[in-house]
C-alpha cells in the first residue's frame, strides 16, 4: 500500500488507511512502537493490558513472603 509523507508541524507524518485502524483497532492517541528494520520501518500498535489480564498472568512463583522492615523510626506509623 502506497501513503504519503506529510508535514506536520516540524515533523513529519503519515496517515492510517481506516482499514488498518478497524483491524488494530486504533484510536486518536493509540500508542505505537516505531522500529527501522534494515530499510524498512515497522509501526507495531502497543496494546495496553487490562489489569484482570495481568493478574490471571500470576503464578506461585510470583507471590513472595511479606518483608519486615523492624521497628518504626522517628515518627513513621504502622
Amino acid at each position: 500500500m502506497e501513503a504519503v509523507v506529510q508535514k506536520w508541524g516540524n515533523s513529519l507524518g503519515i496517515r492510517i488507511p481506516n482499514f488498518i485502524v478497524r483491524e488494530f483497532s486504533l484510536k486518536n492517541g493509540s500508542l505505537v512502537n516505531i522500529n527501522e528494520n534494515g530499510n524498512e520501518i515497522v509501526i507495531k500498535p502497543i496494546k495496553k493490558s487490562r489489569l484482570s489480564e495481568m493478574l490471571d498472568k500470576i503464578n506461585g512463583q510470583d507471590l513472595h513472603q511479606e518483608s519486615d522492615w523492624d521497628k518504626p523510626a522517628g515518627r513513621e506509623i504502622w
